[in-house]
């Protein structure tokens, strides 16, 4: 069925933008800093992927031992990964629970929940006794804790995004958006930092015996900082609109489903590439440099490291670029880059060359955030201010469970059953064809103003 949409003198739309520029620029000015605004939109990230960095990082190097230890080492890791997985399949239950109250009560009360369910799961994974003390109880916790946190991020994302571009100068959505996206880098730099920290102190039986607990632990400072930024944060001008003029959605992600369920195949489809290239340089390196390789856990966290900070370093210059030229021209160019480097990384790892592997890291990192920056704002321009929660909520956890949700189980599986690393290019180059299918049949978006 195709989407009706009415159809709008462009002198209409041009007068829609010019006021919501003023009137939200106006109110933002007046309610909030924009640095705040910059933090409360990226802490939720942030401590995301601090713990999934930690997670992730643990599920390479000790969870196969801790909680699967009657397999063998490469299997264990899959187990271990499968759990990874569970974190993103649960997020569709949260995008929906959190989609339908942050377009019902707000944006800001759902980030005040969504980030204290966080920072308890993450806590509660620090807790839990291993195999070798209550059997295979505790993988089931393991996996129960996974799902909770994921249902949490599955509300998280979206509110953070909308607190920022809701908020800000509408001509610099794409910049305001992308703080958002530096938050993952900032996560994996700080659980990367950590684990790397532990690691120089402590023995490796030490480590395992309990200090991999510690980082999880640490999470709850991340949690309190948040709450602390986010309460000096106002409710979005947008959704008090909404407020004001009973407009508000009865059924947002019934809304969604029936009238724009188009939009959120866009809005989800060009995320795929995204995730999986950001898994091969950012994620799987872990394994493949230290288990395939045979090279240090030092220097495959190190290269991780740099290629981090170059990653988050670049996501706002990308953000703001799309606002001057549009989403799609920048968030293309980073997909098809993406085509030839999938082969490229496995060459410049193989030399084991440590500057190689550093390059091969970066230049990964670099295209992920060429298309992750101005991801944010593509995403929720597709939406209406109605169901903007919902409709971003669900395009972004939907297209995680196919993107970056497999992508370790499929990298480690492909490698497993073939011995060779094409099979991962190809499933890589494969997944950056699905973006940039959806990108030639979208629309820009960066320049026209958001819906009403």
């Amino acid at each position: 069925m195709r989407e009706h949409r009415p159809v709008i003198p462009a002198i209409v739309r041009q007068d829609n933008f010019v006021r919501q520029m003023l009137s939200s620029n106006a109110v933002a000015a007046k309610e909030t800093n924009i640095g705040r605004l910059a933090t409360a939109s990226l802490v939720g990230t942030t401590l995301e992927w601090y713990d999934f960095t930690i997670y992730n990082t643990l599920a390479a190097l000790v969870f196969n031992r801790l909680f699967f230890p009657s397999f063998d080492p490469l299997t264990g890791t899959l187990l271990a990964f499968s759990t990874y997985a569970v974190g993103y399949i649960s997020r569709p239950f949260g995008g929906i629970i959190f989609g339908h109250l942050g377009d019902k009560v707000g944006r800001r009360a759902v980030l005040v929940i969504t980030l204290v369910c966080m920072g308890v799961t993450s806590a509660a994974i620090g807790l839990l006794p291993t195999y070798e003390s209550i059997g295979v109880s505790s993988a089931i916790l393991l996996v129960t804790l996974r799902f909770l946190q994921g249902v949490a991020l599955g509300g998280e994302w979206a509110g953070a995004v909308l607190i920022a571009v809701e908020h800000g100068d509408q001509r610099k959505r794409g910049q305001n958006a992308s703080w958002t996206q530096c938050g993952p880098g900032l996560g994996i730099l700080l659980g990367t930092g950590c684990l790397a920290l532990a690691t120089a102190v402590v023995s490796a039986d030490e480590f395992v015996a309990w200090v991999w607990r510690v980082p999880f632990a640490l999470s709850i400072v991340l949690v309190i900082f948040g709450l602390w930024i986010r309460r000096g944060v106002e409710e979005t001008p947008m959704f008090k609109e909404l407020e004001e003029t009973g407009k508000k959605a009865k059924a947002p992600v019934g809304e969604i489903v029936r009238f724009h369920w188009t939009r959120m195949l866009r809005a989800g489809g060009v995320r795929v590439g995204t995730d999986v290239v950001y898994t091969l340089a950012l994620v799987f390196t872990l394994t493949y440099v230290t288990t395939i390789l045979n090279l240090s856990r030092t220097l495959a966290l190190t290269s991780i490291m740099i290629g981090t900070v170059f990653n988050a370093a670049t996501m706002p210059m990308f953000g703001a670029l799309s606002d001057r030229i549009g989403r799609r021209p920048v968030y293309a160019a980073g997909a098809v880059l993406s085509i030839p480097y999938a082969f490229a990384y496995f060459a410049l790892l193989d030399t084991k060359q440590p500057l190689m592997i550093i390059i091969g890291i970066v230049i990964g990192a670099i295209l992920h955030a060429a298309m992750y920056g101005p991801q944010a704002a593509f995403i929720v321009e597709q939406f209406p201010t109605r169901v903007r929660y919902a409709g971003a909520s669900l395009s972004y956890t939907l297209a995680g469970i196919i993107g970056a949700g497999v992508a370790p189980l499929i990298l480690v599986s492909l490698l497993r059953a073939y011995g060779t690393t094409t099979s991962l290019s190809i499933y890589t180059i494969l997944s950056v064809c699905v973006t940039c299918v959806v990108l030639l049949l979208s629309r820009e978006t960066g320049k026209s103003p958001l819906q009403e």
